[in-house]
């Protein structure tokens, strides 16, 4: 005798993916069950509602619901109750819980999860920009960046700066090498927005030397020789010298998240943040 097939049904006002995820998630602590999951996305209205929940009492169905809005979950409660069918709201008593916690009232504004607002098209717009703009490939953009880094290789220069274009901040970095002037267009760029990276000479070497490891150069190279490296980042520091506007960051043993988080906060001290919402904070705003 074959298993019984056992309907979920998602009803939401949105996409369903978001509720369609958890419950797979959740039906992966049972085994050897057969279960159809059925997404109905976009539900706003009562007879909408009223069809899949009677037509779930005839199937047997568990009715799942992420409905944002509070007057449409108290109908989908109604109905379910009115059918003698099992409902799950999963967004209801977080709302509730948030709306205490956060003492504000939600929105109720089905789909803002999906939404392509301006946060999300600014993110884009960085991300886009970072990648061409790095390892100064273009010095023409220097003064189009919102944050400018430079420093000798390997200080963690590309990963920060995709880390931060992520966050909405339009990137590009200045790599710093012995002796070879840096591009005029760094002067003509707000200094407010340039940072400068330095690290330990040890746990430089280190870096660099498993660098050639993974690249796998042969024959010698100064690129890891320790009077290099002393030399590399004294002529570096002289540089920062003669820019004091510049902060000067040690990324020595320091994480990404913690070294964009210094440079951040520097940002948002100089009224250049972003808000979460993507717009740009003025000074008096801080």
């Amino acid at each position: 005798m074959s298993p019984t097939v056992k309907p979920i049904y998602i009803i939401s006002d949105g996409t369903g993916d978001t509720a369609e995820k958890v419950v797979r998630a959740a039906l992966l602590q049972f085994k050897g069950y057969l279960v159809h999951v059925r997404v109905f996305p976009n539900i706003t209205e009562r007879d909408q509602l009223e069809r899949l929940i009677r037509r779930s009492a005839r199937e047997g169905a568990l009715v799942v619901t992420t409905l944002v809005r509070s007057d449409t979950r108290a109908t989908a409660a109604e109905l379910a109750k009115q059918y003698r069918v099992q409902q799950s709201d999963l967004i209801g008593s977080l709302l509730g819980q948030l709306t205490l916690f956060l003492q504000s009232q939600p929105e109720g504004v089905p789909g803002l999860m999906h939404r392509a607002d301006e946060a999300y098209f600014r993110r884009i717009e960085a991300v886009e920009f970072t990648v061409k703009a790095d390892d100064g490939k273009v010095p023409r953009m220097l003064p189009q960046a919102d944050i400018v880094l430079v420093g000798v290789s390997r200080t963690s220069k590309t990963p920060l700066s995709v880390f931060l274009a992520h966050k909405g901040y339009k990137v590009s970095n200045v790599p710093l090498v012995l002796e070879r002037p840096v591009p005029p267009q760094l002067e003509q760029t707000d200094h407010r927005r340039v940072f400068a990276l330095t690290i330990d000479p040890e746990s430089l070497r280190e870096i660099r030397r498993q660098r050639l490891k993974t690249m796998r150069v042969p024959g010698r190279t100064n690129y890891s020789d320790m009077d290099y490296i002393l030399a590399e980042l004294e002529w570096a520091e002289d540089l920062y010298r003669r820019h004091p506007s510049w902060p000067v960051i040690d990324v020595t043993q320091k994480a990404v998240e913690e070294t964009a988080a210094t440079i951040l906060k520097v940002m948002h001290d100089r009224g250049l943040g972003h808000d979460m919402s993507g717009t740009v904070r003025e000074a008096g705003q801080l």
